[in-house]
């Protein structure tokens, strides 16, 4: 350097500032001048306020930056947005690019790739691009069915507002509020009863669950057998002494199956019967009786 001259000196320095001021200018982009890098390009119709040195993600992850954006005068309505991506960044055939708009208002491009492709595209070549709104765009389509919605919003409050005025409503709460407190009493009544009632209920069924097993036991140990074979025995009984009566060689069979006995008794009650008229009328034909006893005759 002390064999130059001061011109020289001067320019030297004048190259090297410019040269700093370029490269720090990119840096300040977000531009990294020695760093291997690739570039594709992706049209679009509109860039929504893209802007260079905006950041491009694929899956969520920074690859790259926006390096410049120039209008398709050979397309009008389509702009061109050159991107600079990893060396590394292999961009699949059927991949697309993406601008979405936050809510602060910035626009970022997402790469859409086509995860199932076999096949990638070249350094320089172009992928269609296309703008999704993001939460703004959906909240734009909002506004006209808002704006539908709005005038039966106003009916509906006029008719809440009519409905809160009934009188009807006021007496409706309050019948609410009296069945409810019907309700705590009656809570109250079922708590009790499980707390008492239940219980005592509880012991009864099992004092009646306790007989019913010693009755069952004691049917267990009942002899059925023997038991039947009694009733048999007496059923036959029955019924010899049935036949017997129905029939005619034995007293009680003649006295229920011969009608001429029952004619001959039926006489003799009635012929006892005129006797004791006759001696209620006439007692002297049978008894003669004297308190000084028979008189004999001279």
């Amino acid at each position: 350097m002390n064999g130059l001259t001061k011109e020289a000196k001067i320019g030297v320095a004048g190259i090297v500032a410019v040269a700093t001021l370029f490269f720090g200018i990119k840096f300040l982009k977000g531009i990294n001048m020695l760093k291997a890098t690739n570039y594709y390009y992706v049209e679009f119709e509109n860039v929504g306020g893209l802007t260079q040195s905006s950041p491009v993600y694929a899956d969520g992850y920074g690859i790259g930056i926006v390096r410049d954006i120039a209008y398709n005068y050979k397309r009008p309505g389509h702009v061109v947005v050159e991107i600079e991506v990893d060396k590394e960044f292999r961009m699949p055939e059927g991949s697309s690019g993406e601008l979405v708009a936050e809510m602060l208002g910035t626009i970022k491009m997402n790469l859409l790739l086509n995860k199932e492709a076999t096949r990638w595209h070249a350094a320089g070549d172009t992928i269609p691009g296309h703008v999704n709104g993001g939460l703004m765009e959906e909240a734009a389509r909002l506004v006209p069915k808002m704006a539908q919605i709005l005038p039966r919003l106003d009916s509906i409050v006029l008719s809440l507002n009519q409905l809160l005025a009934d009188p009807a409503l006021s007496g409706t709460l309050h019948n609410t509020e009296r069945i409810t407190a019907n309700l705590a009493a009656t809570a109250s009544q079922l708590n009790r009863m499980m707390n008492n009632d239940i219980p005592q209920l509880a012991g009864n069924l099992h004092t009646i669950s306790h007989n019913f097993a010693n009755i069952s036991e004691n049917l267990k140990n009942i002899d059925y057998a023997s038991t039947f074979q009694k009733v048999d025995s007496t059923l036959y009984n029955i019924q010899s002494i049935t036949e017997k009566l129905n029939r005619k060689d034995n007293s009680l069979g003649l006295f229920l199956n011969d009608s001429s006995i029952y004619n001959n008794l039926n006489a003799t009650s009635a012929n006892a019967a005129a006797l004791l008229e006759d001696l209620k009328a006439h007692p002297k034909r049978y008894v003669h009786f004297s308190i000084f006893g028979k008189k004999n005759k001279q």
